[in-house]
């Protein structure tokens, strides 16, 4: 519990703080985005199958806090600093970057409790290595579409 609370203070204060891109109606629905995808998948992955889970296999509060105030911020500084204007190889060098730092935090979750929080059913590290960087493309898309919509109520 000790290293969720840490990394959630941390993340949402650099999130918050540095902030250079994102207005405040972007923030609101990446967030309300982030929180509704990683639900529905973990309602199947990690409710229904166990492929992993937080603290332990059923619901609870403690685990509710990893969903709502962890990833959403981590989505804000991916998302703050994507170099948008930047080349194919920039563009994919900054998502390689991101996975390998997305799954060192893994690992660190990982540690036994009160350090760790994040516990595997048969996911392994590499489910993630291969579907972080789909989610991370799909928050840039996702962006794009909210700048887009905003585009045209002007």
């Amino acid at each position: 519990m000790i290293g969720l609370i840490i990394a959630a203070i941390l993340f949402n204060f650099i999130a918050f703080t540095i902030k250079k891109r994102l207005t405040k109606n972007q923030i609101l629905h990446i967030w309300t985005f982030t929180i509704s995808a990683q639900l529905i998948f973990d309602v199947m992955i990690e409710f229904k199958y166990w492929g992993y889970w937080y603290f332990d296999k059923e619901p609870n509060w403690a685990g509710l806090m990893a969903h709502i105030v962890l990833v959403p911020p981590v989505n804000m500084m991916f998302l703050n600093w994507y170099p948008f204007r930047g080349d194919l190889i920039k563009r994919f060098s900054y998502i390689i970057f991101w996975v390998v730092a997305i799954l060192l935090y893994e690992v660190i979750a990982l540690l036994p409790e009160p350090w760790g929080y994040f516990n595997y059913g048969w996911w392994r590290l590499w489910h993630a290595a291969l579907l972080d960087p789909m989610l991370l493309l799909l928050m840039v898309k996702f962006y794009k579409l909210i700048t887009r919509f905003e585009g045209e109520l002007k």
